[in-house]
């Protein structure tokens, strides 16, 4: 599979993840509802991790034979930016989970949705610099 097509994979598996967890959260129409109030900015998330998993999978195929590169950035801008998307309806799993709204997480959540998501995108774009770095470095050794 080209980095490309691994990247592509990780963008609609993001988004996959997120139609799934709203979805089985709070319904197929508020999911809906909440993408289209939302959209520019998990459209977004999406993409830049899966352009940060395609760099990725392009470098580390590059460096097979070099010092590795960590992953770890990577894992961490996808899990923010999973969280950020996921944000959205996170204060509606009291419903589901009373504990969670005692200890007050979910409200949390649901006051700060907008800069979650845009802390994502903050995650998101240093990711990619870094993986666009190690790319740009890579190839002046080259």
């Amino acid at each position: 599979m080209t980095s490309v097509a691994k990247g592509a994979v990780a963008s609609a598996v993001l988004l996959l993840v997120y139609v799934t967890i709203v979805s089985l959260v709070s319904g197929w129409s508020f999911m809906l509802d909440q993408f289209s109030r939302y959209w520019y900015f998990v459209v977004p998330l999406a993409v830049g991790f899966g352009i940060q998993v395609g760099l990725y999978s392009q470098l580390k195929a590059a460096m097979k034979e070099k010092q590795a590169i960590s992953g770890r950035i990577v894992v961490v801008s996808g899990t923010t930016s999973t969280a950020a998307m996921v944000s959205c309806c996170a204060h509606y799993l009291v419903n589901f989970l009373p504990i969670l709204g005692v200890v007050g997480i979910v409200t949390v959540i649901g006051q700060y949705q907008i800069q979650l998501f845009w802390l994502g995108l903050i995650f998101n774009l240093a990711g990619l610099c870094y993986m666009l770095y190690q790319l740009r470095k890579f190839n002046k050794t080259q």
